[in-house]
């Protein structure tokens, strides 16, 4: 089912079918299989599965791709429905941004690291966005991928300190052929630039080789992977951090994560990964 209509109308629709629990998938569309595999773990619950497709304005900063975010409504709608989405949510900005609306969602420190440091105004922007979306849908459980943790973990928080009744699903990131972490920016990439966007999924495994060795102090094995990081691709921040607070690690455990961003061209590429595999 499509549904173009407004909020009130969505949520009239939801009502019929809310018996059956609610799972929601949030999308800024030009679907992949990371978003597919999540519209296909929720319907795995049993629940009436809704899906929105919304490029958020809000979480875009200045000079940033907004304009040329790749949007293709008619295949998004189509891959849904075919991973099983009952329902696709198509918002307009007025839908979720009324003329007059003025209040925002302001992160805590979980914010103003790693990601927050190189662009303030996303995770503000994507708070407000799921806040809205959250209050309009009102899911049972919602579904995120792993590939974008520290948003993962900022909405966790955002839905414990507000106490929002939806549980929050991360789900493992998805990973093309070679590795790279599927993303809708992976469309931007040439063939060319593929050797340097790999430089993310092979500091990975070559982080994770040192610390199956033996390797422990975050430091060490910190220069060791930027001293490996290739020229050509600019490195924006390779950091070890704890899974739950996000704070810098001294010593490491299987749980660490290391969190990578980079640009490419202009081209934003992250991704993270525990040790451990």
């Amino acid at each position: 089912m499509r549904n173009d209509a407004n909020p009130e109308l969505l949520q009239s629709t939801l009502a019929t079918h809310r018996h059956r629990g609610i799972g929601f998938v949030p999308t800024m569309g030009f679907l992949h299989e990371g978003h597919l595999s999540l519209i296909r773990t929720a319907k795995a619950t049993g629940q009436f599965t809704v899906v929105s497709v919304f490029v958020n304005p809000a979480q875009f900063g200045p000079n940033e791709d907004l304009e040329s975010y790749p949007r293709e409504p008619e295949r998004d709608y189509e891959l849904s429905r075919q991973a099983g989405a009952d329902l696709v949510w198509f918002p307009s900005v007025a839908d979720l941004y009324a003329p007059g609306s003025e209040t925002s969602v302001l992160p805590g420190n979980l914010s103003k690291k790693l990601c927050g440091l190189s662009r303030p105004n996303f995770f503000p922007g994507i708070c407000t966005v799921v806040l809205k979306l959250f209050n309009l849908i009102r899911p049972d459980q919602a579904f995120f991928g792993e590939k974008d943790y520290q948003q993962l973990t900022i909405i966790r928080q955002m839905v414990c300190d507000f106490y929002l009744p939806t549980q929050v699903i991360g789900c493992p990131t998805v990973r093309e052929e070679d590795g790279l972490a599927m993303s809708s920016r992976n469309a931007y990439l040439r063939p060319e630039d593929r050797p340097l966007a790999l430089a993310l999924f092979r500091t990975i495994e070559r982080a994770r080789a040192l610390f199956a060795g033996g390797t422990r102090d975050a430091k060490v094995l910190q220069e060791d992977l930027k001293s490996f990081w290739p020229e050509g691709i600019e490195l924006d921040y390779l950091e070890l951090r704890h899974p739950t607070t996000l704070d810098e690690e001294t010593h490491l455990s299987g749980e660490s994560r290391l969190f990578l961003g980079a640009w490419l061209r202009g081209i934003r590429l992250i991704d993270n990964a525990a040790l451990a595999p």
